[in-house]
Formats: structure tokens, C-alpha cells, sequence
């Protein structure tokens, strides 16, 4: 049988490349990478916002393919379930796919206005109202769950498709400096120090590519 591949692009500037590889780390699934160049036309509108759709990442396993972040979640709590990457209790299952949801179509202003970018540090960046407002939102949900299954994830003691999709926002805080509350705080510093994030970070760093659009002072 062949192994799984993920294609993912470029993992300093993709948001859903990095969800969906927590997703298939936090499985446990054996798999490699499959990398597409920024430099690519689709890739470089998926990672502007210009595209209508986005098809990376991509997981192929067992002869599927997958190409949807969400999809590719729920795909993996199916065939690894003792990882729990969605919840055993309905409701709370019911309430992680919600907030998923959210994020997954969702806070529009956030990613224009804070796009992913792991090398980058902007101190002093300002956070105009409509991006405010998304902030706001996330830190709402991080809260009343937090209020709801006792942390210190999302949904308790591990980590699932909630935590993969909510991950590029600790990013992006860090990225631009965002003053948190204490509970934020603690969670984006846990979710950073994650061996899985770190291993990622490290590889995004050493990327040669650059967006310069990305790049560029707002």
C-alpha cells in the first residue's frame, strides 16, 4: 500500500497547510510531504486570498483524496479515532465542529488584515475595528470553552481539529503583537510550544520562498 502524501505549499504563509498537518501529525498518520512552489499561479492566489477555492492541503490515502481541511479532519478522526481528534460527547462534538465552522468560513477581516507570516514580528502593527471585531469573536469562543471543558485546550486534555484550526490565529498574534488576556495568552503559548508547531515554525523559517506581498508593512 502506498504511504499517504499531504500537499501542502508554502508553510510560512499557509494558514490551512499548517491545519491540516497538525490534523494528520495529532493522528498519528505516516505520511510525506509533497511540496508546491509559491511560486506556482493557484498557489500564490490561494495564499493572496484571490482564489475561489482552496485546494491545498491535499491528503491521498488508501486511494482517496481529500483536499478540503475540515474534510481532511473529519476523515482522520475516522480512520485514527483513538486520537480523538473530535470529541466523544455529542454535544461537545457537535460544538467543536461549530466552531470549526466558524473559522473555516469565517473572520474574513483577520486573515486580510493578519495574514499568516512566521518570520515576520511586527511590533506596534495597529488592529483596525473589523479585524478587532474577528479578534473579539475568537477570543469569545477560546473563553466560553475554555469556561465549558476546563482546558487547557479547546475541548480538555487534547488537542483536536479545533485546536489545529484555531492555531494560525496564535500565530498571527504573535506575528503582530496582539495585547491577549491572561487565558489567551496562556493558551497561544501552549499551542506555540507544541513539539508539532515548533517543527513546523523551524521548517517555515528556513524556506527560501518569499511572498513579497506578505511581506510588505501594513
Amino acid at each position: 500500500m502506498a504511504k499517504a502524501v499531504l500537499t501542502i505549499n508554502s508553510k510560512n504563509y499557509s494558514s490551512w497547510c499548517l491545519r491540516g498537518w497538525l490534523m494528520a501529525k495529532w493522528a498519528g498518520l505516516d505520511f510525506d510531504e509533497q511540496i508546491v512552489s509559491a511560486d506556482d499561479p493557484s498557489v500564490r492566489a490561494e495564499l493572496l486570498l484571490q482564489s475561489s477555492s482552496i485546494l491545498v492541503p491535499t491528503l491521498t490515502h488508501d486511494g482517496i483524496t481529500i483536499w478540503d481541511t475540515l474534510a481532511i479532519g473529519e476523515y482522520l478522526n475516522e480512520k485514527f479515532p483513538e486520537a480523538e481528534l473530535l470529541p466523544k460527547d455529542p454535544a461537545a462534538r457537535a460544538h467543536c465542529r461549530a466552531i470549526c465552522g466558524e473559522m473555516h468560513s469565517g473572520f474574513g477581516a483577520l486573515r486580510a488584515a493578519l495574514p499568516v507570516n512566521l518570520k515576520s514580528t511586527k511590533p506596534g502593527f495597529v488592529v483596525w475595528s473589523a479585524a478587532q471585531a474577528d479578534i473579539d469573536r475568537i477570543l469569545t469562543i477560546w473563553h466560553d470553552c475554555f469556561e465549558k471543558y476546563g482546558g487547557p485546550y479547546l475541548f480538555g486534555r487534547k488537542p483536536t481539529i479545533a485546536d489545529a484550526m484555531y492555531a494560525p490565529v496564535c500565530t498571527r498574534f504573535r506575528t503582530y503583537c496582539v495585547e491577549l488576556p491572561a487565558e489567551a495568552e496562556a493558551y497561544c503559548e501552549l499551542i506555540m510550544n507544541l513539539p508539532t508547531m515548533q517543527e513546523w515554525i523551524e521548517a517555515a523559517k528556513a524556506e527560501p520562498e518569499e511572498v513579497p506581498e506578505l511581506d510588505a508593512e501594513f
